[in-house]
């Protein structure tokens, strides 16, 4: 049983490395779709991204979330809600990095906890520790400081945490499974996205067929790249700690960031350099503060959870099949909402993967 949980650890582990990894890496690959648009490249994102999972859950037949989401209208219109607001996440997204712009998104997805405490606070009336008061006020100035830096507000990292934030609020109550949300979300923006992309063939600007077989491949493939990575992060949910997936989603903005400096060689001056360490500091507070708040809750229930131990063992069977990636990905915490650890049990995507670039 020993030798299983460790095995099962480093898989989840792996597949942890794997999400977030690929989550980081993914300004290599929008630039390889030029010379499309960013809009003309959303677009294919989103038709290409429900191709991929409707093929993925026909194959698992795994449809009967459907029908019930039909029945109930109110959930139905946060899915549109969450459509539309990953819509704007994953269009700015996009055109930031193909316009050299890759530094300020990873900003984004840096300060994104301190923006869903901020909406928990404002919306859900939710009441803040002292630690999390001040991690909150240094994020504050580490905007200001950036927008004196920049000569202007950092508005593209704003609206990417602020999309990001209020998706995994939305998500948080639509209550879906990672793929299964993905399927919903692409179907509700397919009619438009493939509307786009007929009026621009019309116009003669769509790429898609005049770039030859590569580049035509390169967009379809836009689906896999959006599902991938959400498919390895439910499959860690239900193997790693939350504290764990918590620590990994830094691993994200973190390849990002250097990628932006170190590849794509965008400009950091000194008080860039300010502004992204008063961020760090806010989320080191943040992220201790968590921790520390976890540890003293699992010294509470330690005696509860050594009661329960064969109660969970007895329940093992019920456990989804770790060989079925959907499944996993259903099992796991609805891929939009942020790890508790480091969001303060608040996702792109919420530390919603969906919402991850």
């Amino acid at each position: 049983m020993a030798g299983t949980s460790k095995s099962e650890g480093r898989t989840g582990l792996l597949n942890g490395l794997a999400a977030y990894g690929m989550w980081g890496l993914v300004p290599l690959f929008w630039p390889l779709l030029k010379p499309a648009g960013a809009t003309e490249i959303l677009a294919h994102r989103m038709v290409w991204s429900l191709a991929f999972v409707a093929v993925a859950l026909l194959v698992v037949r795994r449809w009967a979330w459907a029908g019930e989401l039909l029945r109930q209208p109110r959930r139905l219109g946060l899915v549109v809600i969450a459509a539309a607001v990953i819509t704007v996440n994953w269009g700015v997204y996009i055109w930031a990095v193909n316009s050299g712009h890759v530094v300020e998104a990873s900003l984004g997805y840096f300060i994104n906890p301190l923006v869903t405490i901020a909406m928990g606070v404002l919306i859900l009336k939710e009441r803040l520790r002292p630690v999390q008061w001040a991690a909150v006020g240094v994020g504050f100035a580490a905007v200001l400081v950036l927008t004196i830096g920049y000569g202007r507000p950092p508005w593209i990292s704003l609206t990417l945490a602020f999309s990001f934030a209020t998706y995994g609020l939305v998500k948080k109550k639509v209550n879906l499974g990672g793929v299964e949300s993905l399927a919903a979300e692409t179907a509700v923006q397919f009619l438009p996205a493939l509307g786009y992309l007929l009026w621009l063939s019309a116009h003669g600007g769509l790429t898609f067929a005049t770039e030859g077989l590569g580049h035509a491949a390169l967009l379809a493939s836009t689906g896999l790249v959006t599902a991938l990575p959400l498919v390895c992060f439910g499959a860690a949910a239900i193997r790693v700690p939350l504290s764990t997936l918590g620590l990994l989603q830094y691993l994200a903005p973190v390849f990002q960031f250097l990628l932006g400096v170190l590849y794509f060689g965008e400009a950091m001056p000194p008080e860039r350099w300010a502004g992204f360490a008063l961020v760090w500091l806010a989320l080191v507070l943040l992220t201790g503060d968590a921790l520390r708040t976890s540890r003293r809750a699992a010294r509470a229930l330690g005696p509860t959870i050594t009661e329960n131990k064969a109660a969970v063992r007895a329940g093992a069977a019920t456990v989804p099949d770790a060989t079925d990636p959907i499944a996993a990905v259903s099992a796991a915490p609805a891929a939009s909402a942020t790890p508790a650890v480091p969001a303060a049990a608040a996702p792109e995507a919420g530390v919603s993967p969906l919402a991850k670039p």
